[in-house]
């Protein structure tokens, strides 16, 4: 039987709002969640051999979420090529959004680094629950798309 005058244990609910791909000399491409794929399922597209970083947008409502974390998974052909987890921490719940910006890395080059790959994006708590969890593909070319 439930109390009636205990209060009830809120959930905290997190939504990520988009993500944002920043490389020197190029506009920032905003990328609201869910992504859009282009005619050919791509949710975006790097140049070959480029730096580049990530900053995603997140709210944090209804109570403390503890120990919040990305994992992020990039395939080629089926071959894992690298795999990221990162805890991000606790966050109280308020209006304006938090922002995270990851550190710099760069796309691989050459031919053999061309193409389309696949992902996964997952977010998810201490208590293990999951706010996101998606895959989407992108693609390396050799130039910038127009």
């Amino acid at each position: 039987m439930r109390c009636r005058l205990c209060p009830e244990t809120v959930e905290p609910e997190v939504t990520i709002l988009n993500l944002t791909i920043l490389a020197p000399g190029r506009p920032d491409l905003v990328l609201p969640i869910p992504f859009v794929p282009d005619d050919k399922g791509h949710a975006f597209a790097l140049k070959d051999g480029t730096a580049y970083s990530f900053r995603f947008s997140f709210t944090v409502s209804n109570n403390i979420v503890s120990g919040l974390k990305y994992s992020h998974t990039v395939w080629k052909t089926r071959v894992k090529v690298e795999n990221q987890k990162v805890m991000l921490g606790t966050f109280s719940p308020q209006q304006e959004p938090y922002t995270y910006k990851a550190e710099e890395d760069s796309t691989p080059s050459g031919i053999f680094a061309r193409g389309s790959y696949s992902a996964r994006l997952k977010f998810v708590d201490d208590d293990g629950k999951v706010y996101l969890d998606m895959k989407y593909s992108f693609e390396i070319r050799k130039d910038w798309p127009a």
